[in-house]
């Protein structure tokens, strides 16, 4: 679990950095991987909470 935690957050800043180099070179290329990257940060996130909802229930 440990890991996903910090695959997420690296994820994040990842897409923080994107979006930080799209608003210095105005380049669209930055603006579509931040949000691919900010994407599959929320599907890992939705995943991660998914695992601890289904190991409460269990």
């Amino acid at each position: 679990m440990l890991l996903l935690r910090w695959l997420i957050l690296l994820l994040l800043i990842g897409a923080a950095v994107c979006f930080a180099f799209y608003a210095g070179t105005g380049q669209a290329r930055y603006k579509r991987w931040g949000l691919v990257t900010l994407k599959w940060t929320l599907i890992a996130a939705f995943g991660f909470f998914a695992v601890l909802i289904l190991q409460r229930i269990a």
